[in-house]
């Protein structure tokens, strides 16, 4: 009789595995992901592998058998907001956790193109340990070229995943996201340029905020459907910030190809997650930041002791 109960007995839960797997060419990138996606399909986990099309294609070629039982996704433009990612996986692991199934992920952000992502992907990786903290079954390993990864982001790897592969795993003695993503989000950013255009955020100043942002995203280049994208978000936002933070002000740059729509005032946020998940139809906020992450190419959100600053990034 306690055989027979201790067979019939689930397997405990192995919670969340973060891991960063840090390569430095290319053979080691695809032999590395293909035996930890590889080792996933022979175990009957279900697998999922999230990074660009051209990335894809490499694995594929190399998994040989057992590639369609891998769920493929094209993360080209998702990527390129690291606060869309944790959306992801929560669907994902839902769909998969459901069905009582293991979760064995690669996760594979876009290449970093500003100062401003890199800041977004380390906050982004040390949120994903607190939003699946929780997780049964989840094991999501994070490739990082070393020939290409700013220094500064491969110096936070240990932080922000508590198992590290280069050769043989190896636990972090440093792993403290909590730390980061608070330090992060409760940090200041860098000030706007000095000589920007600058408009007081009110509620009869609405209409005249949406034309001029739509006036100075379609003089950077943005075509009409970004514009629109650009001047919703930025809507959004001020209307959170009258709402919230009794009003601000806004101001607008460019830097290189990225229009920059800064919202600023003296509210405070508590929520480090915020923006990240779809509030429900009874929550007092929230919807403006979820709605600015889906429409914007990266969305910064810093909280301090004296106010509030949310940007916004559109690319052309």
């Amino acid at each position: 009789m306690a055989t027979d109960s201790a067979q019939r007995s689930p397997a405990p839960s192995l919670g969340f595995t973060h891991e960063a797997y840090v390569y430095d060419d290319d053979r080691a990138f695809v032999r590395g992901t293909a035996d930890f996606v590889r080792a996933g399909v022979d175990a009957r986990e279900a697998v999922v592998v999230a990074c660009s099309a051209e990335t894809i294609e490499r694995l594929r070629a190399q998994i040989g058998e057992g590639v369609e039982q891998v769920d493929w996704i094209d993360v080209t433009d998702t990527g390129r907001n690291p606060a869309r990612m944790i959306p992801l996986w929560r669907e994902l692991l839902g769909r998969y956790s459901a069905a009582g199934r293991p979760v064995r992920a690669v996760g594979m952000l876009e290449p970093i193109r500003s100062e401003a992502q890199l800041a977004e992907d380390v906050l982004n990786e040390a949120l994903l340990n607190l939003a699946f903290e929780h997780a049964a079954d989840f094991r999501l390993r994070c490739p990082y070229d070393a020939r290409s990864t700013p220094p500064e982001l491969l110096g936070c790897l240990d932080k922000t995943h508590p198992v590290l592969v280069n050769g043989a795993p190896r636990h972090s003695a440093e792993f403290a996201p909590a730390e980061v993503a608070s330090s992060t989000f409760r940090s200041a950013p860098p000030p706007a340029p000095e000589q920007v255009e600058r408009w007081p955020v009110t509620l009869p100043e609405l209409g005249g905020i949406r034309e001029r942002v739509w006036r100075l995203a379609t003089g950077h280049g943005l075509d009409k459907d970004r514009a629109d994208d650009a001047v919703l978000a930025t809507h959004e936002i001020c209307k959170n910030s009258i709402r919230f933070g009794g009003g601000g002000t806004l101001a607008v740059w460019t830097e290189d190809r990225t229009l920059i729509c800064e919202v600023a005032d003296s509210g405070h946020i508590d929520e480090l997650m915020v923006g990240r998940s779809l509030p429900s139809p009874t929550a007092e906020g929230g919807r403006g930041l979820w709605l600015a992450n889906q429409l914007c190419d990266l969305v910064q959100v810093r909280s301090t002791e004296t106010g509030t600053v949310v940007r916004l990034h559109v690319v052309r």
